[in-house]
């Protein structure tokens, strides 16, 4: 029997995908679609510290723009997708580093301004913490205070920036000693969003604690003292109330050495009294001697691709070869955090390389109190959809 023929145009039975494979292809789809969008132009980070504060809050949600500076090309190809350093809940490592590329950036809207808020990956090696790649290294977030070529100094907690005076963000932090004649507790001190922390992958931090009881000169009634991280208006507010009997700002003296500080094994600085520094800038040459090797030496050996670096306290060698001078690779920047006493950053770890920068924070979606006063208080309904600035 002769088998009929196809009418010209007619279109073969579809075949019905199962349940499986239909669930398998939207997956796939949603998992491709969230690795794109989350590499071409936003990613969703937490606020997980209090360095910020009062800027950006610990359980703030918010999204960092890598179109603002350009998107930065994959160091690490080979990683689980929607990862980072780990599989999500075990210690199973999410990429492999068969494959290691340049880094390059895709040119964007603006270059990274005085002021802006920056997402990066920390710098130095983090103690406890694998080698990771660059692109994997934990990320951060504070505020730039120098671009490339920039002069810094800090003096008194005033930051200077090529000699003129860099406005303090207006919801930016600082330590106060606080006098007064009635004992506080943190229902109080929640009024004015100053909470102690519960958890920082960067350390203890404490925005009130108590002090030693003081006694004024004439031995009146016991004062009681607090050391409190606070805003400017905050601490206005604090000195209308009668019960306040002296605000005093926490400050390091100027010839006081913070143990740690980043380049102070050749210089007297500390957290409030620093430099002045110039931000190294791609295409420039420095001297190397005994004031820079502390604060470029860290520079050439990590970031620079250099190989065979040996830094002593009067020298550089590259290859065994000694340097006078070094010419940098790429640029640099110099971050701070807004919550100024209580900030891991550039002051104790140096400069964020170019190739580090992830991108810019643009806005708060949402934010959730992670110790609320109740249940009414979980969502910050205050913080929805702030622009950050």
């Amino acid at each position: 029997m002769q088998q009929a023929k196809r009418k010209w145009g007619n279109k073969p039975p579809r075949v019905k995908k199962s349940p499986v494979r239909e669930w398998f292809d939207s997956v796939l789809f949603a998992v491709v679609a969230a690795t794109l969008i989350r590499f071409l132009t936003f990613e969703a980070y937490a606020i997980p510290t209090p360095s910020m504060e009062n800027s950006l809050m610990v359980g703030d949600y918010l999204f960092v723009s890598k179109l603002h500076y350009g998107i930065r090309t994959p160091k690490t190809p080979l990683q689980v997708p929607l990862t980072h350093q780990k599989i999500w809940g075990t210690e199973l490592p999410s990429y492999s580093t068969a494959i290691q590329l340049p880094i390059y950036r895709l040119p964007g809207f603006t270059h990274i301004k005085n002021g802006d808020v920056v997402v990066f990956n920390y710098p130095p090696p983090k103690a406890g913490e694998p080698a990771y790649p660059t692109d994997l290294k934990t990320n951060f977030i504070k505020r730039c205070i120098g671009i490339p070529g920039d002069v810094i100094e800090i003096r008194q907690e005033q930051v200077f920036i090529n000699g003129k005076l860099f406005l303090t963000p207006p919801r930016s932090e600082t330590t106060y000693f606080v006098k007064t004649n009635e004992v506080l507790d943190e229902r109080f001190f929640r009024k004015y969003d100053i909470v102690n922390d519960f958890k920082s992958p960067e350390g203890p931090f404490i925005n009130w604690q108590p002090l030693e009881s003081v006694n004024d000169a004439t031995k009146t009634p016991m004062l009681v003292g607090y050391r409190v991280n606070m805003t400017q208006a905050v601490r206005e507010k604090f000195a209308d109330f009668d019960w306040v009997k002296g605000i005093e700002p926490m400050r390091e003296p100027v010839d006081q050495v913070t143990p740690g500080i980043y380049g102070g094994s050749a210089h007297a600085w500390n957290q409030d009294n620093y430099g002045p520094l110039t931000v190294p800038k791609k295409g420039v040459t420095v001297p190397i001697n005994k004031h820079t090797i502390s604060v470029y030496g860290p520079v050439i050996q990590r970031y620079e691709e250099n190989s065979g670096v040996l830094i002593t306290p009067t020298g550089i060698r590259i290859n065994g070869q000694p340097i006078t001078t070094y010419t940098f690779k790429q640029d640099y920047y110099f971050m701070m955090g807004d919550n100024r006493h209580n900030s891991e950053d550039s002051r104790y770890w140096g400069f964020v390389p170019e190739d580090h920068i992830v991108g810019k924070a643009v806005f708060v979606w949402m934010s959730i109190d992670p110790v609320p006063a109740d249940i009414w208080h979980k969502i910050r309904w205050n913080r929805l959809f702030r622009v950050i600035g």
